[in-house]
């Protein structure tokens, strides 16, 4: 696990990090101005998935697969090296809900994928497969902010990082 702690691999995930929230913004008027990720409630999914032509869920079905499958794993690997690195001994426990929201985004998008492409229905699941998400998304974050916190204080005082 030391290969994400390092710090060329921690700044290309950021920036392929950046490189997908710009990919979403360019892709949301194909998928219909709404991304069926930040739908928890079982009815609006439906309505908001009812509502999309065939063309919307097929570009929201690719952007799904391609776009946000590398969106996960740039985040919760970088959030997850930035806990490890810079949390000391217990960085391998601060790094735990950055690999937790990898999973359970990458489970998300599996749902959405396969009621996309019209294989099969679980869009009941995201009522608390997504929540989970942006729980664990955000404590993840948080973690993360404190472990740059760390970072800069360390390059401040002079310590080694």
């Amino acid at each position: 696990m030391s290969l994400i702690t390092r710090t060329p691999v921690l700044w290309a995930l950021f920036v392929l990090m950046v490189l997908c929230v710009f990919a979403f913004q360019y892709f949301t008027p194909a998928v219909g101005g709404q991304f069926l990720d930040m739908l928890d409630e079982p009815a609006v999914i439906r309505e908001a998935f009812a509502a999309m032509t065939p063309e919307q869920k097929s570009a929201h079905f690719w952007v799904t697969v391609l776009v946000d499958t590398a969106f996960p794993i740039s985040f919760g690997l970088l959030f997850a090296g930035l806990a490890w690195r810079f949390f000391g001994k217990l960085g391998q426990v601060a790094a735990v809900p950055g690999f937790a929201v990898l999973i359970v985004d990458l489970t998300e998008n599996t749902i959405q994928a396969l009621a996309l492409s019209g294989a099969a229905d679980a869009l009941d699941a995201k009522a608390w497969v997504t929540p989970l998400k942006m729980g664990l998304f955000y404590l993840a974050a948080v973690i993360a902010l404190v472990a740059l916190g760390i970072a800069v204080f360390r390059m401040v005082t002079k310590k080694k990082a």
